[in-house]
């Protein structure tokens, strides 16, 4: 670690040094670049500057109980040893995590598409469930919730909907969501008061930047059509709806809840960003493979990642044997102690394979 701590507060040099060359000054995109580089290596600085003058003056201190006598200097020179070795241990800690990779899509937007699958109506219920789960989870945080897109059931279900979620906090909490979700309980639609078991698919995708993933034109086919209602009455008298097809992946993205098909056309570009991003980090990720033995769970959506077991009014996390018999507040948005607990697993996993 001491190495790699060396080499950033030595390319922090580098760059101050670079900045205030006039040359470099005048050229902005790469005064830009250089700046923006120059303050993510700036907390970790400042932490190894703190740290090395706290090593500094434990030495200090460390020297002089060794040639001190008088018992009351001893005391206070070892109470002053005790607090500094506590300051050095807790910040190499927090540079050890400082100097963890990032995610490259910290920060982000997110684009969440709930999707009902085996189960029929009972699938498409639940979807609708974790559809206010995140709602609720979200308006906690303050974060702004946008609808995308959606497919209903007449009974209040969901076969599918995609909504995004605005804040720099949303991707790095969101990201654990990915996966299969499976539900067991009593069905109201069953009327002999079995336990069913039902299965929906979270998939939780980084919002792309326009410049961030580039979309030829030329490889959309772009459909427009008349959108409807339940049981096939019409919402709109114009052809509103609008179909993308990404031509070299056969991607698919469908939007009708707008009555302008030009909003429709945006939002569908939107979600077709984002799964095109999805798929250059999954790739990305398929190709570094100690990236992805890392992360909690692969965000595979195929993938099981939790159960709300109803009749015992239970919720397990698979991925990291979490069960919490809280099922109801858990439904109601109150996500934050399985997310911390996949938080801290993540980075306790990650802090194991880094050497240090």
């Amino acid at each position: 670690m001491d190495e790699k701590l060396v080499k950033v507060a030595g390319r922090f040099r580098e760059l101050e040094q670079e900045m205030s060359r006039p040359e470099v000054i005048a050229d902005q995109a790469r005064f830009k670049n250089l700046t923006r580089e120059r303050a993510q290596l700036a907390p970790v600085v400042h932490a190894y500057e703190d740290y090395l003058r706290f090593v500094r003056e434990l030495a200090d201190s460390e020297s002089l109980l060794g040639s001190e006598e008088d018992p009351s200097m001893r005391e206070l020179l070892q109470s002053e040893i005790r607090e500094l070795r506590g300051k050095t241990g807790e910040l190499r800690e927090r540079l050890v995590v400082m100097l963890l990779p990032k995610d490259p899509n910290s920060g982000k937007d997110v684009i969440m598409e709930i999707r009902a699958g085996t189960g029929g109506e009972e699938a498409a219920l639940f979807a609708a469930d974790l559809f206010r789960m995140y709602s609720r989870y979200a308006d906690m945080k303050g974060w702004k919730i946008e609808y995308l897109s959606s497919s209903t059931t007449g009974i209040g279900g969901y076969k599918e909907i995609i909504f995004s979620v605005r804040s720099p906090d949303a991707y790095e909490s969101l990201k654990y969501e990915s996966g299969g979700h499976r539900v067991q309980r009593i069905p109201v639609t069953e009327a002999g008061g079995r336990i069913h078991t039902s299965a929906v698919t979270v998939a939780v995708l980084a919002e792309a930047e326009e410049d961030e993933i580039e979309i030829n034109p030329d490889d959309l086919r772009i459909d427009v059509y008349r959108s409807s209602g339940h049981g096939g009455q019409s919402v709109n008298t114009t052809d509103s709806a609008v179909r993308i097809t990404h031509l070299p992946t056969g991607m698919v993205v469908t939007c009708q809840d707008e009555k302008s098909q030009h909003k429709n056309k945006a939002k569908a570009l939107r979600v077709l960003r984002a799964r095109l991003l999805e798929k250059v980090n999954r790739e990305r990720m398929e190709r570094e493979a100690a990236i992805r033995k890392s992360q909690v769970g692969s965000g595979d959506r195929s993938e099981r990642i939790r159960t709300y077991n109803f009749p015992q009014s239970r919720v397990t996390d698979h991925r990291i044997g979490l069960t919490l018999h809280s099922l109801e507040s858990v439904l109601q948005g109150n996500l934050d102690a399985i997310i911390d607990a996949l938080k801290k697993s993540e980075m306790e996993e990650r802090l194991r394979k880094i050497d240090v």
